[in-house]
């Protein structure tokens, strides 16, 4: 089979199992949730270590499963786990002898951060209803922001491949245009209010607005972030664990880094 039918077999099996599990939510959406962002971990680590650096996996991943985990059922202090593990790598690499210090304790740090601590926002959102009678809502908008991203993605490649002229950032990613992320932004625009009518009839029409804006906005930031990342590293994938799609952090760079964004709103602001 070519690269192009593994993609879409792979893509057929995997999106109704995604959808499924962010309906379901609970316990089988938090360890799905805890499988992409230890492997999304991992997957950095190994990045950071073609640079010279050595993250400390063991307490990054321990650190990233607690945040999630945490958000899940808030049993400890998230300041408390951040400074425990702050404090515990500045120990341990005193008696580490591998490269740069400063290296390998930032990077580590910027995995814990960027994967961890951004990820335990995905468990976030879907357990916005956990107490109430109104759960599978949270689902919902899990549902809708994968379709949304899904979208956007398709619509900035697509639209951008016939008709971009002018490269977003070829820095990080040649192949980007401004034509494309334009598209790529009202595709998520129009997906989240198209999907406020059918899904999501409990959130008002400037929330689905406001929401595909996050998503048009920083969903494509994230995918321009892992590409930087991908980029100093000098690899073309993160991983080639998912046949046909490269790894776990291709392919949810962009809901890591947007979804901060839209549990904040959800949580701070409506």
């Amino acid at each position: 089979m070519n690269n192009r039918t593994i993609r879409i077999l792979v893509a057929v099996i995997s999106i109704p199992v995604l959808l499924g599990l962010s309906y379901l939510g609970g316990l089988p959406f938090l360890l799905f949730v805890l499988a992409i962002s230890i492997v999304s971990f991992v997957e950095f680590a190994e990045m950071a270590n073609s640079k010279e650096a050595s993250v400390n996996k063991i307490i990054g991943i321990i650190t990233v499963i607690f945040l999630i985990v945490n958000s899940f059922n808030n049993f400890i202090d998230l300041q408390l786990l951040l400074l425990s593990s702050t404090l515990l790598l500045l120990l341990i690499e005193l008696f580490r002898k591998k490269g740069s210090a400063i290296l390998n304790i930032g990077s580590t740090l910027l995995g814990i951060l960027y994967i961890g601590l951004f990820s335990s926002s995905i468990v976030g959102i879907r357990e916005l209803y956990a107490n109430s009678l109104h759960y599978s809502n949270g689902g919902l908008i899990i549902i809708s922001i994968f379709i949304t991203l899904w979208l956007t993605d398709s619509a900035a490649y697509f639209l951008g491949t016939a008709f971009g002229k002018h490269k977003l950032f070829p820095r990080v990613s040649p192949n980007k245009s401004w034509e494309g992320a334009i598209f790529g932004f009202i595709f998520a625009i129009i997906s989240m209010v198209v999907l406020k009518s059918i899904l999501l009839t409990f959130i008002s029409w400037t929330d689905s607005i406001v929401i595909g804006l996050i998503i048009g906005l920083f969903g494509q930031m994230g995918d321009l972030v892992e590409s930087l990342f991908k980029r100093d590293a000098g690899v073309k994938d993160s991983s080639n664990v998912i046949p046909g799609h490269g790894g776990i952090l291709d392919r949810f760079d962009s809901l890591i880094f947007s979804s901060p964004f839209i549990f904040i709103y959800f949580t701070y602001i409506i």
